[in-house]
């Protein structure tokens, strides 16, 4: 019997906390992967899917460490090696592909530079073989004009081609073993099909193994035959991709899928209940580590961690695998559209023209004016009516949005507010009337929230701004907006950095409220959360429409989502509009090319 490629046993990953006791990051893994084999690791953002991916290459973030258990690549463990055999290891056995190729690439060095240091430390070709293999692997990756790439920086390529030098760098060594973290986290749908396509024909041309780490099961679908799913530290079932796709077991397997918008479906997804419980806070708790948010969950859950236990071609730790294998009680809810929007327009645009730059000496010595980002765009939003916005990467969505904002000047075009309110100015000059009806929640909460404030503090703001109220009222008031977003009182006294990603986005739509807004505009705001997550904050904004009757005008690339969430779409590229109209029948029966493509780029 070959040996395998790639082997894990009772793998935990962690550091010694007070008394000496262990404390888990991951624990007790167990997973072997054979040549040309492809393996997925899906989970909520925090369960300890990177931690694993990296202690496969031998590396642990600071302070962590492995407490037991072993690896073993081609029968070398990677913690126990030289620094050189770890080198060697590190980019010819096996090779990394990051979740932001931009930030992985050196800024200041062009991309010739930096793939000649990977063939250095890498290959055994001779420096004149070296322009040449670089040549052939971007020609690999399909990066148009290879020379012309070589030769530019970092920042002068899109996020799809950052993606795909990351990916020749990685191919440069020539590994059995690519180990991705999140690599199409973020870009648009046509670019992430065409990354996935690229690393399903490496591993079937070469023969190449991959561990693909996401919290998108569908994404990992397009790439892996067999998935494994991580919860709090554990993997809680693993199989083949069809088998458990099809014919989930586990509780929290079943959740995940519920928990992923699809197109064409007149349901909402299902977000799981609660919070994931964080490895590190699991301490002694000797029982199921899902069992606090399992509709499931008994005495014994709690009582009593699940054995791994083989069900046909996979196996699934769980006590009520008779209960879970039923699945009635994951029940969809059925979408619900605004009513009654009638003729009652709130904010309309017309006729919207954007350019970033102004024109340089020499254009207006010749009367020429730079391109226009965004090109004669009109459209209406009316009072309780969620709009999308969608479209690919650079096509002009969040300019519009920035430029209703007032953050971003227009070059011509008009926009107005309920019909009096002139919104088309930037943002100093407007009145504070026009200033408290327009609130913006930004993609990134990380970057828009004071890391030094608390959360009461926060959602103070807004109320001090736009309101006199006393302190009693306010304290009130900042209460009821938790409430309003889900969150308790308590997390009043917290910092952001205490807050999960869904939690601080959460805080982020509640200050947008305290403002009493009559129009909400949303940048990619569920983007970088896990489908669970995203769930619960589309319901939130669902219910938040239906209580106070707020429009929202909802930029995002993923399809699926504006569908599930809005009630009509405008699809741009290049700047212009190329179709609109209600989402039931833009998605069921587009007319422009560009439409059908990108809803052919859906997985």
């Amino acid at each position: 019997m070959t040996a395998p490629l790639l082997s894990i046993e009772n793998l935990s990953i962690g550091f010694t906390g007070l008394n000496d006791q262990p404390v888990f990051i991951v624990r007790d893994v167990n997973l072997t992967l054979a040549a040309g084999e492809t393996l997925g690791l899906v989970g909520e953002s925090g369960c300890g899917k990177s931690s694993l991916l990296l202690a496969m290459m031998g590396y642990y973030k600071q302070g962590l460490g492995r407490l037991r258990g072993g690896i073993a690549y081609d029968g070398q463990d990677p913690g126990l090696v030289s620094p050189q055999q770890l080198q060697a290891l590190r980019g010819g056995g096996m090779a990394l592909i990051p979740q932001n190729a931009g930030q992985a690439l050196t800024p200041t060095l062009r991309i010739k530079a930096q793939m000649v240091e990977v063939l250095r430390l890498h290959s055994d070709l001779a420096p004149g073989a070296w322009q040449a293999r670089c040549l052939a692997l971007f020609e690999r990756v399909k990066l148009p004009d290879p020379e012309q790439m070589l030769n530019r920086y970092p920042h002068e390529l899109s996020g799809g081609q950052q993606q795909r030098v990351a990916i020749a760098m990685a191919l440069a060594g020539e590994p059995d073993l690519l180990l991705l973290d999140e690599p199409t986290t973020g870009l648009d749908v046509t670019t992430q099909v065409g990354v996935l396509a690229l690393l399903q024909e490496i591993c079937q041309d070469l023969n190449t193994a991959m561990v693909y780490v996401s919290h998108d099961i569908q994404v990992i679908s397009q790439v892996c035959n067999q998935i494994a799913i991580m919860y709090a530290g554990e993997i809680v079932e693993m199989g083949p991709r069809a088998d458990l796709l099809t014919q989930p077991v586990h509780p929290y397997t079943q959740g995940l899928l519920a928990s992923i918008p699809r197109l064409n479906q007149q349901t909402l997804p299902h977000p799981i209940a609660g919070e994931m419980l964080q490895p590190v806070h699991r301490g002694s708790n000797v029982g199921c580590g899902y069992a606090g948010r399992c509709p499931l969950a008994t005495d014994q859950c709690r009582a009593t961690a699940p054995l791994a236990q083989p069900i046909a071609d996979r196996w699934v730790k769980c006590h009520e695998v008779t209960a879970a294998m039923a699945g009635e009680f994951i029940r969809p809810a059925q979408k619900l559209l605004a009513a009654n929007l009638g003729d009652r327009e709130l904010l309309s645009v017309a006729d919207l023209s954007i350019r970033y730059q102004a024109p340089t000496w020499l254009q207006s010595l010749r009367g020429q004016q730079p391109p226009a980002i965004v090109r004669a765009v009109s459209f209406g939003i009316q009072k309780g009516e969620i709009v999308g916005l969608v479209g690919e990467s650079g096509s002009g969505k969040s300019t519009i949005l920035k430029t209703i904002a007032g953050l971003q000047g227009s070059l011509s075009g008009r926009i107005t507010l309920s019909g009096t309110d002139d919104l088309t100015g930037p943002v100093e000059s407007r009145p504070r009337g026009s200033l408290r009806k327009v609130q913006l929640v930004f993609q990134n909460p990380d970057a828009s929230l004071n890391p030094r404030k608390t959360i009461g503090e926060i959602l103070r703001r807004p109320l001090e701004l736009y309101f006199d109220l006393a302190t009693g009222v306010m304290d009130q008031a900042v209460d009821a907006l938790l409430q309003r977003v889900n969150l308790p009182e308590s997390y009043k006294g917290r910092f952001p950095g205490q807050l999960s990603g869904g939690e601080k986005q959460r805080v982020a739509i509640a200050r947008a409220l305290a403002a009493k807004p009559e129009l909400i505009l949303c940048d990619e705001i569920t983007s970088a959360l896990d489908v669970s997550v995203q769930a619960a904050i589309l319901k939130l904004l669902l219910d938040l429409r239906a209580d106070s009757g707020v429009s929202l005008l909802f930029v995002s690339h993923d399809l699926a989502v504006v569908e599930t969430l809005c009630d009509s779409v405008l699809v741009l590229e290049g700047g212009e509009v190329r179709e609109a109209g209600l989402c039931a029948e833009v998605f069921k029966n587009p007319q422009h090319a560009y439409t059908q493509a990108l809803l052919a780029s859906v997985l």
